[in-house]
């Protein structure tokens, strides 16, 4: 079986890191290439490293619709069985490129949608138009979290449509023996000028707005002689450095950039912190319990959806400095070592996260006629002739983003702070929205049909939506 990934970027921001992780871990009778869109930044130069094909289409901006020819001239000569897109630019032309391809098997990863949000930016009806009309194009979108399973059905996705695979750690990369943590802690911290004694808070995400790192920076005003370990790039570099310097904290600020050894960074850390306020799985807080370390978070899906006792070192709060601060400052004083892993991450581990996707890609593509194929139109399995019956028409929906004006030029394209204005009517530290209160997801989407290793905890009925329909980090 032959699979293009279509993303928008290859920087090192989440969803990248995690389409990367699981190309490592799926099965190799699979032969899995990648489309970038634009930017192939670092997490390209690690999967060229490890022999994966990366194709850069050089688009050049929101309204260079000349990718689309060079996309499907790709597709179309790779003859692949299946395409998967990944963010929203990626999405809107992988799933129209397939199509015009012949492609019939067009699976999306929704990563980063919240309510009102997505990748970060306020929708628009717009934009909400063209990723319902793309979202006809394709087979299946994959949620990686129940919260973002509900917000497609509140957008008007079909539930049959939808199925949750959640996101997964490499719980194993995290793992080191004394010994090694010791000497990756020493090491590191020396090279960030970190006193080998001194209490360090770490975090792990793009500079962005709604990562509110802010919050930590200003508890650390509170906490004598405690240092801040902000691991990822991003457009608030400067205002955080000019917010640290304001604060009298500058020299207690240590920014690493992008780095691709985040879990021997982690070992440098006494207490990692997650202070937004909406996530769509919260995969950095994952990371940290893989590392043995506390967490104190306000805002993890992937937490939400399993019981309390999956995560006990974890701690929920408000995202203010004030809490912060009087919970780092009882770290401060226990300085509690590495912890064990807890529960929550096996239920994440990325091996069984690959092996359910890659019988998921089985499933979709199993040739017409045989046993537990669904479809009904004759040919390659695949490649699709015609167009299914309902789905949207690729010349229609190309008509479509003409007559936007700005075709995809409203595709997120990363953080804005508009994020505040639209998520500033939420309280502070409050729980995903797709969370019911017993615990479980209102997401009416299947589990993916795999190994039946995870748990099924997030894929637990709800209640009808407001469309009436019955029961996806």
């Amino acid at each position: 079986m032959r699979v293009l990934h279509v993303v928008t970027g290859l920087h090192a921001g989440g969803a990248e890191r995690q389409l990367a992780l699981l190309l490592r871990h799926l099965p190799k009778d699979q032969q899995h290439e990648v489309a970038a869109l634009t930017n192939p930044g670092t997490v390209a130069r690690g999967l060229r490293a490890d022999g994966f094909t990366v194709h850069h289409l050089d688009m050049r901006g929101n309204r260079d619709l000349g990718v689309l020819p060079r996309l499907t001239r790709l597709i179309r000569s790779g003859r692949y069985d299946l395409v998967h897109t990944h963010l929203y630019r990626a999405m809107l032309y992988g799933r129209l490129a397939a199509r015009l391809a012949g492609v019939r098997t067009v699976v999306a990863t929704e990563h980063s949608l919240q309510s009102g949000v997505i990748e970060g930016r306020p929708t628009s009806r717009g934009v909400r138009a063209l990723y319902l009309g793309a979202e006809r194009l394709g087979t299946t979108t994959l949620a990686v979290s129940g919260q973002v399973a509900a917000v497609l059905d509140e957008w008007g996705v079909p539930a049959d449509r939808v199925r949750l695979l959640p996101n997964g750690v490499d719980a194993a990369r995290y793992r080191f023996t004394p010994a090694a943590r010791a000497a990756h802690r020493g090491r590191l911290r020396a090279q960030l000028g970190l006193p080998i004694g001194v209490f360090v808070i770490g975090a792990v995400g793009r500079l962005v707005p709604g990562k509110r790192f802010h919050v930590p920076l200003e508890a650390l005003v509170r906490l004598t002689d405690a240092r801040l370990l902000l691991i990822g790039e991003g457009p608030e570099r400067g205002a955080l450095l000019d917010l640290a310097a304001r604060l009298g904290v500058r020299d207690r600020l240590v920014l690493t950039g992008e780095r691709d050894d985040v879990p021997e960074l982690l070992t440098a850390v006494d207490v990692l912190v997650s202070p937004s306020r909406e996530e769509t799985f919260g995969l950095a807080a994952l990371e940290g319990l893989a590392a043995g370390l506390p967490l104190l978070h306000s805002a993890c899906p992937a937490l939400a959806e399993l019981p309390a006792d999956a995560a006990p070192h974890a701690r929920l709060l408000p995202s203010e400095p004030e809490p912060y601060a009087r919970e780092l400052a009882l770290l401060a004083t226990t300085r509690p070592g590495p912890h064990p892993v807890p529960p929550a991450v096996a239920h994440y581990d990325i091996a069984r996260i690959a092996t359910d996707l890659a019988d998921l890609y089985r499933h979709l593509t199993t040739p017409p006629g045989t046993a537990g194929d669904t479809r009904q139109d004759p040919g390659r399995p695949g490649r699709e002739p015609a167009a299914a019956s309902g789905a949207a028409r690729p010349a229609s929906f190309a008509r479509g983003l003409l007559r936007a004006g700005r075709g995809p030029a409203a595709a997120p394209g990363g953080e804005s702070r508009q994020v505040a204005a639209a998520q500033g009517s939420g309280r502070a530290g409050r729980e995903p929205a797709g969370r019911r209160p017993d615990g479980g997801s209102r997401s009416t989407a299947a589990a993916v049909p795999g190994s039946g290793a995870l748990p099924a905890a997030p894929a637990v009925p709800g209640p009808p939506s407001r469309r009436g329909r019955g029961g996806r980090s």
